[in-house]
Order: C-alpha cells, then structure tokens, then sequence
C-alpha cells in the first residue's frame, strides 16, 4: 500500500513560488506544484489564469470572513475538496464549486461580500 505514495514522482510534491497580485499588493505564494496544478485545471474550467482564481477566492475569503489568515493553507484545502467532488465524474467544474457552495452553507460570493460589508459597517 504505501508503495502507491512513496512511488510518486518528486515533481509533484516539489515546491514552486509564484508573484500574485491580490487586491492591488504583490504577494508570494509558495505551493507544491500537484496543487498549482489543480489551481490550474479549476481556474480553466472557470475561464479564468491562475493567478485571477487565487485573486478571486481570496477577495472571497476576506468577504466572507473579514480576514485571510493561513491563505496558503486555504489554498490547499480547496484543492483537496476540487479533486474530492470531481471524484464524482458526472461533475464539470462549474457544478463542483455549486455542490462545495451547498455543502457549506455558504451564499452566493456577491451576496457574501455584501454580508460582510453590513457586518462590518454595524
């Protein structure tokens, strides 16, 4: 069994750091290159780069949260939930993220900014 991990090919698990330009500030994100890979195959399903999907859902995170803290880690964890819900193949890439949205609970990214903004104006 752990054959099937410890034979992986060290490309994938190889640490990659990109620039990104999240809300007008130059930032570095550092990832293992199997998640920029899924970052990437959701961002083209979404018709959108890499680095406007990462842009995208950290303006969302801080939206819905008021804060981004751990974002790298945030990252990871939303590509993990990607593969798991495309598991099911019947899905595109468009109904993963309508089921990840379900799942949670979570509104709607317009509706959610505007949440957070009557939150933070009271």
């Amino acid at each position: 069994m752990c054959s099937i991990y410890s034979h992986t090919d060290p490309i994938l698990y190889e640490s990659r750091t990109r620039s990104i330009r999240i809300m007008k500030a130059v930032t570095s994100i550092k990832l293992e290159n199997l998640f920029w890979q899924t970052l990437t195959e959701l961002a083209n399903e979404n018709g959108m780069t890499t680095n406007q999907l990462i842009a995208k859902l950290f303006e969302e995170v801080y939206a819905f949260r008021g804060e981004t803290t751990n974002f790298t880690s945030f990252l990871r964890v939303s590509c993990l939930r990607y593969m798991a819900l495309k598991a099911d193949a019947s899905m595109d890439g468009r109904e993963v993220w309508r089921r990840a949205i379900a799942s949670t609970g979570a509104v709607e990214p317009a509706e959610a900014m505007q949440a957070a903004e009557a939150h933070r104006a009271a």
